[in-house]
């Protein structure tokens, strides 16, 4: 039960965010991808943040064995840049970029009932999907 406060508390916080920061309204997050046109940096200063804080939480995260509820620490353990990590970054930009969207403010825009954004989401599970059912196969043929 704790766990799902927990979950339900970091989403509203994530949220909030996604808000204050601007990062859910789609053209201003095109707005600053947009380096020859009407450019906004302001949201080099929400990405900052947010890679300062996951830099301070990540260290100390490397050093605990439990998480702070209780369940063991699972942190990525792969360094490796590889053709998969470089293809997904490649497809998220792109997307990120055309639609000025990424999952988390998507999915927080699927309340504005705006069809672009329902369609952004489904095919963004249509990929995942894909993707899942991709890995299985090459896995299966490995076998």
């Amino acid at each position: 039960m704790i766990t799902n406060i927990a979950a339900l508390l970091s989403g509203l916080v994530f949220g909030l965010g996604l808000i204050l920061s601007g990062m859910g309204n789609p053209a201003k997050v095109q707005n600053f991808l947009d380096f020859f046109g009407q450019w906004d940096p302001s949201l080099a200063l929400v990405m900052g943040g947010a890679i300062a804080v996951g830099l301070i939480a990540f260290r100390w995260a490397k050093r605990r064995k439990t998480a702070l509820l209780g369940d063991a620490m699972q942190l990525p353990a792969s360094t490796v840049i590889d053709r998969q990590l470089l293809t997904g970054s490649a497809l998220f930009g792109i997307g990120w970029g055309m639609a000025g969207f990424c999952p988390g403010p998507a999915i927080m825009n699927l309340s504005t009932l705006t069809p672009q954004v329902w369609l952004f989401v489904s095919a963004m599970l249509a990929g995942m999907w894909a993707q899942h059912l991709w890995v299985a196969r090459t896995n299966a043929k490995q076998v």
